[in-house]
């Protein structure tokens, strides 16, 4: 709950920082987003985390934080999904809940949310939070950056 506060206080600082700035916002911006995040979510609930990767920014730059601690890098973080998930058993069926599209400006926005993996009872349900750090590419809206609890 602590690291939710603290993310909530960054998300809403960083907004008021960018929020003096008199850009212009497109207004589809986030349901362009949360479209993305929706074929995220077919993809994985299909098997096909190649698919579901497609998604993120294919760069060693790109953040993930997760259980595990911090990862760098598209090649890493795709590895340690088909090393966690091997089984389409495993992987379930993922549901997201955005809660919130932060748009900082025109080409860089802030999705946080709630996510759900249905898993047969052997292995077990999970589920936990994000905040995403979308930027708007030559190649569309990719994510950056990725703080998954």
């Amino acid at each position: 709950m602590k690291k939710l506060i603290q993310n909530i206080f960054i998300i809403l600082l960083t907004k008021i920082i960018f929020s003096c700035s008199e850009k212009k916002i497109n207004p589809n911006s986030c349901f362009d987003i949360y479209n993305l995040m929706q074929h995220q979510e077919d993809s994985w609930n299909y098997g096909n985390i190649d698919d579901f990767m497609s998604i993120y920014w294919k760069n060693d730059s790109i953040v993930f934080i997760g259980k595990s601690g911090i990862n760098y890098g598209w090649d890493k973080n795709i590895t340690n999904y088909k090393n966690s998930y091997k089984t389409k058993e495993h992987m379930g069926k993922l549901k997201f809940k955005n809660i919130i599209c932060n748009p900082l400006n025109d080409s860089t926005h802030i999705v946080t949310g709630v996510w759900s993996l249905k898993r047969n009872d052997s292995i077990g349900n999970i589920n936990g939070f994000y905040t995403l750090l979308w930027i708007k590419k030559s190649n569309g809206w990719k994510i950056i950056y990725d703080h998954t609890s």
